[in-house]
């Protein structure tokens, strides 16, 4: 059993018909996420990385749906749920931290109700131990007398006392799985690494699988283990954070490491990726990157390109990079 990634995604696709057309924001999307490993996803605004998290956690916004592949919770499907078997998971298998705090917390009842409501509702505990394990949860993460603050109201801590009260929350219940959608982006710089030393610490020492979407990549570099690229709603490099951000496959992760200031360091200027990613309405026909690509040739015209496992693995490009040191600006 302990071979089974806790999370396996296999050829996922989300789909949102529109009046004009059925766009997909996610198209064939498939990765594991291993126990105790962080997987960083990044991309541009618009990649498909919250869909995808959203996706696996059955919060999709209807018209959007799942309209292919398979999402497996600890070797077991969970995509073909019922609304009530997926509320159940939810806290209890999967926990989730959002980018703003207050999408989690209810500004009206005490951070210490919110926490011990979620443990009732999904551990087979009593009131008093919920509120011990609450006290313990709120100290684990850095809440100084805990004791003292779980009676109060999510108003009176800081951004980022906030967020260690959402990360308390997503982990109460043990879940095995934590879905972390821009956690740090509304915090002081200060505050970030804090979060993520947090979250890193927190999900070592318990063994939980973390799927941390950003687009900060200095945020993948410090925190992940591997990481996966989007671009335009599909997997364009996966691997190693080590190999993937320091020699890069797929010509969008060049010009994403390109244009970072810590991978630039001693280049005169910033590599820049030219134009921009086009809306999932105005896909360009083969490869959605091939109108910014250096390296595009014919075929990358006419077919939208292969998948990870078709290639190598690791960057699903017909043309990848073979010498990760030229870069495409020149």
């Amino acid at each position: 059993m302990t071979d089974i990634p806790v999370l396996s995604v296999r050829n996922l696709s989300v789909e949102i018909p529109t009046r004009d057309a059925v766009l997909k924001p996610v198209d064939q999307m498939s990765y594991d996420i291993a126990r105790g490993e962080i997987l960083g996803v990044v991309g541009e605004s618009g990649a498909g990385k919250s869909m995808t998290g959203n996706a696996v956690i059955g919060l999709l916004d209807r018209p959007a749906h799942i309209s292919g592949g398979e999402i497996l919770l600890n070797g077991k499907r969970i995509d073909n749920l019922s609304l009530g078997q997926m509320r159940k998971i939810r806290g209890r298998e999967i926990g989730m931290v959002f980018q703003d705090p207050l999408t989690s917390l209810n500004p009206l009842i005490p951070i210490g109700d919110q926490l011990t409501e979620t443990m009732l509702a999904h551990l087979d505990i009593g009131a008093a131990e919920a509120r011990k394990r609450a006290i313990a949860a709120l100290d684990e993460v850095g809440i100084p007398g805990a004791a003292e603050r779980i009676d109060s109201y999510p108003h009176e801590f800081s951004g980022g006392m906030r967020q260690r009260v959402v990360i308390a929350l997503a982990l109460c219940a043990e879940p095995s799985l934590v879905i972390a959608d821009e956690p740090t982006t509304a915090l002081d710089v200060s505050v970030q690494a804090q979060i993520i030393a947090l979250l890193r610490a927190l999900c070592r020492d318990r063994g939980t699988a973390v799927m941390l979407i950003t687009h900060d990549m200095g945020v993948i570099a410090e925190t992940a283990d591997r990481v996966a690229v989007m671009y335009a709603g599909r997997l364009a490099e996966i691997g190693p954070v080590a190999q993937v951000l320091g020699h890069p496959r797929h010509p969008y992760t060049e010009g994403l490491m390109g244009s970072t200031p810590a991978a630039s360091r001693g280049k005169q200027r910033l590599h820049q990726i030219p134009g921009a990613m086009p809306r999932l309405g105005h896909l360009p026909k083969g490869c959605a990157f091939h109108p910014r690509c250096p390296y595009a040739q014919d075929d990358c015209k006419r077919d939208p390109g292969p998948t990870t496992e078709a290639c190598d693995g690791r960057a699903a490009c017909w043309h990848p990079v073979e010498n990760p040191d030229v870069k495409a600006a020149e």
